[in-house]
């Protein structure tokens, strides 16, 4: 089945206040757009502070003295202040979503030029699932978090604060009776956000593992079917399903308890203030007007805080996403360019190991003390058992890794000296796991060079033996092969991967297994147009059949990550046993 990886850690950076703080720092880009938003919510809260006072007017000098002129002139200002709020409530929120939304895409796009930074250490520990959940659903909670989540928080405590100074113009008394029961509406919306923000922090974590188990069955859909283990694989995803769906309840159980109780909380105030000016309408100390404003004033007042059992848990919500996507913000790669790296200039493509050592995450050591030079234009086969090193060594050259003892060299510089685009510029790979992308035949071949001449991708494709194939394709180059060519057999796909390294025009040229995938007559082919393409190239090859070996200038049998013997066919036959025991269990033709 697919290797399952470890899980990435959820970043250590403490303090929700900090993720928030830094979350907002993306909206620096947008602060022109982010400002007037937020001057056109002082203005929206000025327009609801306002319409209450119309309405006291209405009922006051309009209806209660029974002047249709003034009730007329007065419905007319109270429509006139309401579309006036409407019209700035709607470029308020066109603003919100254009900053929030520039927030997101600046999050993604360096979320994306992060994980294309990242070292292969990085990856071979990361889930797939894991890095597209932060992708996609941690940065919606941020991009909510920046524009409507944080603009409510501030311009509801704003509408509150002038919602209370217009009660305390109004009747001092019944203004601070009504805020009697706000401290114990601010506790329980405080008690929710705690409860709710462990929970949110669980749940995004939960939803990330379930789409990385749903990944991995996609992407080994094959595997599972060749070994019957859809039914175990089912049981796994509901297994992963079930504990998210109690986390979620455990959500909804929480949100049930308290949002409720925040209502009830909200209501009761209502229901005292409006029995208690009741009784003063009556006595002749407050007039109707009043009362329906201040009960129309108290609902503003209100709302705010009611709203906080929906805002506190976004915010809550949001710092927890913005501390899985920091995690990867902050991940440090391990291989990166040095302070002082410099551009490599054209080489011959002469490469040597001095005293290479390598180990993964510090654990076996996969090469000791390797030493090996090849010349310029040499072709080297590598040959040993399973775990032997070969693919190590193929990755440490264009620095996928970093050795963790020795150096490697090309034409005398050290590859840590160089920066990782002039070395890579310069190198050819053809990795054992074919990749190809969702594109057309002639874009993966053409991949990562620009203004490629229609001509020398038909060459290249010629020289890998691919032409053929690819002209009795309905759509020729232009054919769309499928998500990781899914539609093309494997030895397809390795020609294709052939001549994509081969149209690079590399000094250096790695394959690595890159003839494992075809049939004996295309390995013919692909052998006599490697033979001519290799020539002034030095070449590396990991050997799995004769014929590979036999082209080789120099073959090298690795074991127990050092080189156990070095030479041609021939002579390896005749001076080393553990070649001559693997050509004759494995290589004879």
């Amino acid at each position: 089945m697919v290797k399952i990886a470890a899980k990435i850690p959820v970043s250590q950076q403490g303090a929700p206040s900090s993720s928030l703080l830094r979350s907002f720092s993306f909206l620096k880009k947008y602060r022109h757009i982010a400002a007037g938003v937020y001057v056109l919510a002082l203005l929206s809260n000025g327009l609801a502070v306002f319409i209450p006072q119309t309405i006291r007017w209405i009922v006051d000098a309009g209806i209660i003295q029974q002047n249709l002129d003034i009730l007329g002139a007065s419905l007319l200002g109270l429509l006139a202040l309401t579309i006036a709020k409407c019209l700035v409530d709607f470029v308020l929120g066109r603003g919100t979503e254009m900053a929030s939304q520039g927030v997101a895409y600046d999050i993604r796009n360096a979320i994306y030029e992060k994980l294309s930074a990242l070292s292969f250490s990085y990856h071979d520990r990361a889930q797939t699932g894991q890095l597209l959940a932060r992708s996609i659903s941690d940065v919606e909670r941020i991009r909510f978090l920046t524009g409507r989540g944080i603009l409510r928080l501030f311009q509801h405590s704003t509408l509150l604060l002038l919602t209370f100074v217009a009660l305390l113009l109004m009747n001092p008394q019944l203004a601070l009776l009504s805020m009697i029961l706000m401290p114990l509406l601010l506790y329980v919306a405080y008690r929710f956000g705690r409860i709710y923000r462990p929970l949110s922090l669980d749940l995004q974590h939960q939803l990330a593992e379930m789409t990385s188990v749903l990944e991995q069955n996609l992407r080994g859909a094959k595997i599972v079917k060749a070994f019957a283990q859809e039914d175990a694989e089912v049981e796994r995803f509901e297994t992963e399903n079930a504990k998210w769906f109690q986390l979620a309840q455990a959500q909804v159980s929480a949100s049930t308890k308290h949002i409720p109780l925040l209502d009830f909380i909200a209501s009761l105030s209502t229901v005292v203030i409006v029995w208690l000016g009741g009784r003063l309408v009556i006595q002749g100390d407050l007039t109707l007007g009043e009362l329906v404003a201040f009960t129309t004033y108290l609902g503003q007042l209100i709302a705010p805080v009611r709203r906080l059992g929906v805002i506190v848990p976004a915010l809550a919500m949001a710092s927890a996403a913005g501390e899985r996507i920091y995690s990867i913000l902050d991940a440090r790669s391990e291989v990166i360019d040095s302070p002082d790296a410099h551009k490599l200039p054209p080489i011959t493509g002469r490469v040597h190991f001095e005293d290479v050592s390598f180990s993964y995450f510090n654990q076996r050591v996969v090469l000791d003390k390797l030493n090996f030079q090849a010349d310029a234009g040499e072709v080297v086969a590598l040959l040993g058992a399973t775990g032997s090193g070969k693919s190590t060594i193929i990755n440490l050259m264009p620095r996928f890794y970093d050795v963790t003892g020795g150096r490697i060299t090309v034409d005398g510089i050290d590859v840590r000296d160089v920066t990782l685009n002039s070395l890579r510029d310069q190198i050819g790979i053809v990795l054992q796991e074919t990749i190809l992308f969702a594109a057309s035949i002639r874009e993966n071949i053409a991949f990562g060079l620009e203004d490629v001449d229609e001509r020398d991708v038909i060459e290249a494709a010629k020289a890998a033996q691919a032409h053929d194939f690819i002209m009795a394709m309905p759509g020729g180059y232009d054919t769309e092969v499928g998500e990781r060519g899914v539609t093309l057999s494997g030895g397809q796909k390795q020609r294709i991967a052939i001549a994509r390294a081969l149209l690079k025009n590399p000094r250096i040229l790695l394959l690595d297994d890159a003839t494992s995938s075809v049939d004996t007559e295309t390995e013919r082919l692909i052998q006599i147009a490697l033979e001519r393409l290799m020539e002034g190239r030095t070449s590396f090859i990991i050997a799995q059949r004769l014929s590979t070996v036999r082209m080789a200038d120099k073959v090298l049998v690795l074991q127990g990550g050092r080189v156990a013997a070095a030479g041609t066919h021939e002579e390896l036959l005749q001076t080393s046993g553990l070649y001559a025991e693997i050509y004759y269990r494995n290589l004879r033709e």
